[in-house]
């Protein structure tokens, strides 16, 4: 891991601190990493608990632990530890990831769409009913599908539903069922101004302008939402998706399919998938987590940023994955195959959680 990939991964711990609501701060444009100074250890050291401290309202160490926990365990990073008034210093796996990365990859692709799922018997009945108004109808629908995939007995009722809302988005409730709800949750975020123009985008791109928002947030529309291009982040997540899924029909056509192994340091692709393999990894570690909040708080916004940051993390990997010219398909080969079609099974399983297809063609 290059200092470069080091900021990024120590960035990205910043921000799922943040999104976690542990961390209330800016996330800075840029973690500094350095040599350990006198009374450091490891390969690197960066100051940004002393940096995020005061904007945090906290003491430099408890940010300091804060973000330790976030490292722990990601792929390239052996071990963290901190020193003095609060610098995080980091010692380096170079195994590209290391049995850890392996691990999750396998861990990811045995589960597919459902990973980060939870299996849970009894526990309380949760109620969610929404205000007559389509934000949030469709939240309330997605709540009730997070909460489920946390093991949560979730049933949906709304004030009313209006058949185009239905027709449009696939917006329902089923309020069904029979069991005495021990937990109401009234669903009501900031309403839609224009109902009309979001509606004029369709299903996918309706539902991401109304999920991508907390629910504190003003909904934005436009034509913004129907882009085919990078500036738009629905059609990021979306591509990368089917990105995966071509490399699977393309890896399948030169004989090979994919194995969790190590992502090998010669060949083509090698440095492309080695710089973006750590963040790649923390991101899809960190998913079952995201989950967990997303449900936990009510807020599917939450596994829509997650999705774009799976997605960015993995775009620069994925034209390393495959032989180029005379390479004959190897280990690595295949380890790479397996990263990115874990990739695309989170990408696949949070859009279906989200009502919102994944396309195996763009």
């Amino acid at each position: 891991m290059t200092p470069v990939e080091l900021s990024r991964t120590v960035l990205h711990a910043v921000r799922r601190a943040v999104d976690a609501g542990e961390l209330s701060v800016a996330v800075p444009e840029r973690a500094v990493v350095t040599p350990p100074g006198p009374g450091g250890c490891g390969d690197y050291a960066t100051n940004v608990a002393l940096q995020l401290a005061r904007p945090a309202g906290q003491t430099p160490q408890r940010v300091a632990e804060v973000l330790r926990r976030r490292l722990v365990g990601v792929g390239g990073i052996a071990d963290v530890v901190l020193t003095g008034p609060g610098f995080i210093n980091i010692s380096l796996d170079e195994g590209g990831g290391g049995a850890v990365g392996v691990g999750l990859v396998a861990e990811v692709l045995r589960a597919g769409g459902r990973y980060g799922y939870v299996e849970r018997a009894g526990g309380a009945v949760v109620r969610l009913h929404c205000a007559r108004e389509v934000r949030a109808v469709v939240v309330g629908e997605v709540v009730g599908r997070l909460l489920r995939a946390q093991g949560v007995t979730a049933r949906t009722s709304a004030e009313g539903v209006e058949p185009r809302w239905t027709d449009v988005l696939g917006a329902r409730v089923d309020g069904g069922g029979s069991e005495a709800a021990e937990v109401s949750v009234n669903v009501r975020p900031v309403p839609v101004a224009d109902p009309d123009s979001l509606l004029a985008l369709g299903r996918d791109a309706g539902r991401w302008a109304l999920l991508r928002p907390a629910g504190h947030d003003r909904v934005r529309g436009g034509a913004g939402g129907l882009v085919q291009r990078e500036v738009n982040p629905l059609f990021r997540v979306r591509y990368v998706h089917a990105r995966t899924r071509a490399l699977a029909r393309n890896a399948a056509d030169l004989g090979f399919s994919a194995e969790p192994g190590a992502l090998g340091e010669a060949g083509a692709g090698a440095e492309r998938v080695l710089l973006a393999a750590p963040a790649t990894l923390a991101a899809l570690g960190d998913h079952p987590r995201v989950l967990a909040a997303a449900a936990e708080h009510r807020a599917p916004d939450r596994l829509a940023r997650h999705l774009v940051a799976v997605a960015d993390a993995a775009l620069p990997l994925l034209p390393g994955v495959l032989p180029r010219g005379g390479e004959k398909p190897s280990a690595a080969h295949r380890a790479r195959l397996a990263l990115a079609e874990a990739v695309g099974a989170v990408l696949a399983g949070g859009l279906s959680l989200l009502g919102i297809d994944a396309p195996d063609y763009i």
